[in-house]
């Protein structure tokens, strides 16, 4: 495995499908309208808070 390999962005990581409209689930950490319908099933962020546990999550090489 290559350094590329082991640091790349996960292409097939698959969210929840965008809200075309309200109502907006809540995000489970901090209660902020999310960008995700609220009939999803799963964990749901708001941006804000996806873009933390994306920093948190990342390599840090």
């Amino acid at each position: 495995m290559s350094d590329g390999d082991y640091c790349s962005g996960r292409d097939d990581a698959i969210g929840p499908p965008p809200a075309d409209g309200p109502p907006y689930a809540d995000c489970v950490l901090c209660q902020e309208p999310t960008e995700y319908p609220e009939s999803y099933k799963g964990i749901t962020l708001c941006p804000r808070c996806e873009w933390q546990e994306a920093q948190r999550t990342a390599c840090s090489g």
